[in-house]
């Protein structure tokens, strides 16, 4: 079952289970202690409340650490940053970037569901992938607020810090260079992926809201990394090894930091929980 797209919108729940566990990991070493937690960055309004783990490492931390500010990223100015490097800078046109054979599938599907891709032709692939997906996921009553929003807001709130793993500008340019270079298997696989987008999505949410590190890793990283594995290394695996000089830093700090960044970053071999066990850190469920 493919789910490539599914997860890059999502990297993208109610806990009734007793004994359910939660994606909230305490990690410690040499006195120092943080929180990571791991997100669905899309949920839908009955998947709050959202476990008790995540709210309590959110009361015993100081500082929230996303993977950028969205307060920032959110910004009517970074918007319309995110617009203009979305647009090809030589004027070409989406169809000169992909064969013809995916082309016209891409207009039939974006026709089956009511995107004019007529509307997209300056755009780079990304971003009509991205709204295939937020289409599609809309239909389930998935909306734009997720783990990270409803952190950063109680954030705003309690008046805490809140610092970011990424600048805006590499958010944007990690968005915007999706699939660049390899446009065919890009799109192809994404439409792909949306024709199962419903079950996909539930079994994603409910081994995330489960803390299943082994069912994340085969559904979020093990598709991605045979299929699309430029992309695989690009979106998830060097972005996670660029975090831990400052996960090392910020566990020098006084201060106690609560990490949240999309649950494709914490499992597998590049995932944060083993890499983090692999230099000495002592890493266990909250």
């Amino acid at each position: 079952m493919k789910k490539i797209l599914l997860t890059i919108v999502l990297v993208v729940l109610i806990c009734t289970e007793a004994l359910a566990e939660s994606s909230v990991w305490k990690i410690q070493k040499d006195g120092g202690v943080l929180y990571l937690g791991g997100t669905i960055h899309l949920l839908r309004q009955s998947d709050f409340p959202l476990p008790p783990e995540f709210e309590e490492a959110f009361k015993k931390s100081d500082i929230l650490v996303l993977e950028t500010d969205l307060g920032k990223f959110k910004d009517p100015a970074t918007q319309r940053k995110l617009v203009s490097k979305a647009l090809y800078a030589d004027g070409s046109t989406l169809d000169k970037h992909m064969s013809a054979r995916t082309y016209t599938l891409l207009d039939k599907y974006c026709a089956s569901i009511g995107i004019s891709l007529s509307k997209f032709q300056h755009f780079k692939p990304s971003i009509i992938a991205v709204t295939m997906a937020n289409a599609e996921l809309a239909k389930l009553g998935v909306g734009q607020e997720g783990v990270d929003t409803f952190f950063y807001q109680l954030a705003v709130r309690d008046k805490k810090g809140i610092e970011g793993l990424e600048t805006v500008d590499e958010q944007i340019a990690y968005i915007v260079e999706m699939g660049e270079g390899n446009e065919d298997a890009f799109i192809t696989h994404s439409i792909n992926d949306l024709e199962s987008i419903k079950q996909d999505y539930e079994n994603m949410v409910n081994a995330w809201k489960h803390g299943d590190a082994e069912k994340l890793d085969e559904l979020i990283v093990d598709d991605l990394k045979t299929k699309l594995p430029k992309l695989y290394k690009e979106l998830l695996a060097d972005r996670t090894h660029s975090w831990l000089p400052k996960i090392e830093a910020y566990r020098r700090t006084s201060e106690r930091e609560f990490i949240l960044v999309g649950a494709g970053h914490l499992v597998g071999s590049d995932g944060l929980l083993e890499v983090l066990e692999r230099q000495g850190y002592t890493v266990e469920k909250l």
